[in-house]
């Protein structure tokens, strides 16, 4: 499984990459901030979201720590998606943060 550190991720993002992220927190979760542009879909919800997701692009997917976000990976990887885990999760990410 690959993996991104946040250090890469705040990269990209200051260079207005076009990233591609899933956070797949709870709603309690992400009502504490996500990182801007990205996409919430619960882990428990992804079976039934597949069709929200575009298999041609690279996927970053996030959760608190690392260990749902990599179960998701796991999940979309089996189906032929290209994912990345982020490494430590929201717990190592110090960015800024998007509200919704």
């Amino acid at each position: 499984m690959k993996t991104i550190e946040t250090t890469e991720i705040l990269e990209l993002l200051d260079a207005n990459e076009d990233l591609y992220i899933i956070d797949v927190r709870e709603d309690d979760e992400v009502a504490q901030g996500m990182i801007p542009g990205a996409q919430h879909i619960a882990l428990g919800t992804i079976p039934d979201r597949l069709d929200e997701l575009d298999a041609s692009k690279p996927y970053i997917v996030v959760c608190k720590a690392g260990g749902r976000s990599a179960n998701a990976c796991a999940f979309l990887e089996d189906r032929g998606f290209d994912v990345t885990n982020l490494e430590g999760g929201m717990l190592a990410y110090d960015g800024e943060l998007e509200f919704k």
